[in-house]
């Protein structure tokens, strides 16, 4: 049976529907674990179908597996979704993260397990919905729905009596943006008359969504705000270290960078291509200071947590300098590094849960010695280690090889100052993480944790966290198998917007219903 044209509703509302059976279900035993490792697991291998049926050989630009119908005639809205090079790996890696973290919550959840997984699920729908969705108000659904979830994990399930402070920030910060977002899809149909993605991508190529430039600058702010406060790029991460240090593991995970990095990939390089080129001689400046400031400030941090958060600033920012390169070594390598970072951080936020299970504390000057007492704990720190800093031979080299090397490639103003800036990242990530490890593992036993008796990794934990491992070296050696479709996204968004041509103005406009032609066609 060919499901193509029904898989992304599947992939997006199964974990919808796990939600709601185990919102049903008494929450007795493990019986929410078992019921949500279940669902995530399905979810995922659904995700497998994506790679396996898509067409590699399509052309740049195309969506594969699409579903386009009727939804609610006015205003036009369409139940839309279909994937490309830029989506598809992102849909199959959140499939993939969260079966691993239903195991890793799998002990440290004890109460309210039916709102957490209820939650957890919740955001997965949420996160699936966005990678899908093209209909800009279908898409705006999925994005506030996300908001919901990750501050309710954070205020219920955080670790300190700060956890509903840091959930308020997290929600503000994010909310209010995304205001401001609406406010700019609103005026994007007021001028064209559609939301669908493709229409508006296709008007914005041939100078048809306005006149107005003044206008298209406001419009593409709104949705470029929004989407930087959600990666976070530098200085907007003012909600990060306060969200990371008080979510739970399985939260963590999914918080920085994936939704942030896609949608202004999507959207902002789709509808507002030549105001995003504009302004990329400020992003490209701001993604290499985010990677300096977050490696300078993990390399003084104390607390695991906090140097994990500065350490992700850093790592997205190395997705901001690659996509706003406009090359397409560049893109691809920021997307690339953005499959990386949901790997690395996924690891070695699994990691450093589990020592907190261990140990109770984030604190690192309570940690010393442990290498002799939890060898496999400081073999899967270490492998995880050097994948976050970019050794040859794993992930994190593919994504920061190919960002860098399309930054010196680009033609935006100072961009090879920038990139120089920029690439002292690499020896600082390399100090702060392997600091940490020294700290931690090697060195004299500490007393505060000497004479606890701990077990070494379980096999519960071994399972959640092989699978992260094999694929930081799959995608080292192997990574041409994710470039492929990686790069017909990569070659599309590089491409440069056609000139403005003198007779060109606004998309015509019917004198008698006062409605654009382009909503007369959706019609």
């Amino acid at each position: 049976m060919n499901i193509d044209h029904t898989i992304l509703t599947i992939i997006t509302f199964v974990p919808l529907a796990g939600a709601v059976l185990l919102a049903l279900l008494p929450d007795k035993g493990r019986l929410m674990q078992w019921g949500a490792l279940a669902v995530t697991l399905i979810t995922f291998v659904c995700t497998l179908h994506l790679p396996a049926r898509y067409d590699y050989a399509a052309a740049a630009g195309t969506f594969q597996f699409e579903q386009n119908a009727a939804w609610i005639n006015s205003p036009a809205i369409r139940y839309h979704l279909g994937v490309d090079g830029l989506s598809m790996w992102l849909i199959v890696l959140t499939g993939f993260l969260a079966p691993l973290g239903v195991l890793i919550s799998w002990n440290t959840i004890g109460d309210r397990k039916k709102l957490f997984y209820t939650l957890f699920l919740l955001q997965q729908v949420a996160m699936l919905g966005i990678f899908v969705s093209l209909d800009l108000f279908l898409y705006y659904a999925f994005w506030e729905l996300s908001l919901v979830p990750m501050a309710l994990l954070i205020a219920t399930f955080g670790r300190t009596a700060n956890r509903r402070r840091a959930a308020i920030k997290y929600f503000l910060y994010a909310f209010i943006p995304s205001a401001i977002l609406l406010v700019g899809m609103l005026w994007l149909y007021a001028r064209t008359g559609t939301f669908q993605f493709p229409e508006l991508a296709q008007l914005a190529a041939t100078h048809n969504i306005s006149g107005n430039d003044a206008a298209l600058w406001l419009a593409s702010l709104s949705f470029l705000i929004a989407f930087a406060v959600k990666v976070p790029v530098f200085p907007l991460h003012g909600w990060l270290t306060d969200a990371i240090s008080e979510a739970p593991t399985a939260a963590v995970m999914v918080l920085v960078g994936k939704l942030g990095l896609y949608s202004i990939l999507r959207f902002s390089f789709g509808i507002f291509p030549e105001q995003s080129r504009h302004i990329a001689p400020l992003l490209i400046a701001l993604g290499a200071i985010g990677i300096v400031y977050g490696a300078l400030i993990a390399l003084v941090q104390k607390d695991l947590k906090q140097l994990a958060a500065y350490g992700a600033l850093g790592h997205v920012s190395v997705v901001v300098l690659g996509i706003f390169t406009f090359t397409i070594a560049g893109l691809d390598g920021g997307i690339y590094a953005t499959l990386n970072e949901g790997i690395g951080a996924g690891a070695f936020f699994i990691l450093l849960g589990i020592l907190y299970e261990r140990y109770g504390t984030y604190d690192m000057r309570d940690y010393g010695g442990l290498a002799a007492k939890l060898p496999w704990m400081v073999t899967l720190f270490v492998i995880t280690t050097l994948s976050v800093i970019g050794l040859p031979m794993l992930n994190g080299f593919i994504g920061e090889f190919l960002v860098l090397t399309g930054a010196m490639q680009s033609s935006v103003t100072h961009h090879i100052g920038w990139t120089v800036l920029g690439t002292t990242g690499v020896i600082l990530t390399a100090s702060y993480m392997l600091w940490m490890i020294q700290r931690v593992f090697y060195g004299d036993l500490n007393e505060n944790t000497a004479d606890v008796p701990v077990p070494d990794v379980t096999a519960r934990e071994h399972l959640a966290l092989w699978p992260l491992i094999a694929v930081m070296l799959a995608m080292g050696v192997a990574s041409p198998y994710w470039l492929r479709a990686i790069d017909t996204a990569g070659t599309y968004l590089a491409q440069e917007p056609p000139p403005v041509e003198p007779a060109a103005s606004a998309i015509p406009i019917d004198t008698e219903s006062q409605i654009p032609a382009a909503q007369e066609a959706t019609k």
